[in-house]
């Protein structure tokens, strides 16, 4: 059985989260774990940041806001085998739980034909609006499909 949790980023962890990989493929779409916890630094009353683990394995790491998936990064190593799907879910469920949040906003590039299609698996639909090169999304967290 396969069990993925996130755990939060500690003086135990960070330094095995900084050395996650991102694939060559994937390094215009994806901040380095560096450039995120910096980020989850300064804006700490607003961003929550987990590791992805798989049976007590680091995987990955997700970065949400109040209503955001803010980053999430798989591990070259680890790649399709659900954890970001798992790991998006898991997330989802955080901020439900913890804020009541009733929609959940993320955008994937324009070009990221793998991120728009995990986030389409989820339930989250295009909004229409365009940023940069960048296409927002939005998940109605009750119409979630809950068989993941």
């Amino acid at each position: 059985i396969l069990m993925v949790e996130l755990r939060k980023i500690t003086k135990e962890n960070y330094e095995e989260c900084l050395n996650l990989n991102i694939a060559e493929n994937q390094k215009d779409f994806v901040s380095s774990t560096v450039h995120s916890l910096a980020q989850a630094w300064v804006y700490y009353d607003t961003a929550f940041p987990f590791a992805v683990y798989a049976n007590n394995t680091m995987v990955g790491f997700i970065m949400l806001g109040y209503y955001t998936l803010w980053k999430l990064l798989i591990d070259e190593k680890y790649q399709n085998k659900g954890y970001g799907k798992k790991a998006v879910r898991l997330g989802i469920d955080y901020l439900d739980n913890r804020f009541k949040t009733k929609e959940v906003y993320t955008a994937y590039y324009i070009t990221n034909r793998i991120a728009r299609n995990l986030y389409a698996s989820i339930g989250f639909r295009e909004t229409g609006e365009i940023v940069g090169n960048q296409i927002g999304m939005k998940l109605i967290i009750s119409d979630m499909d809950d068989s993941l």
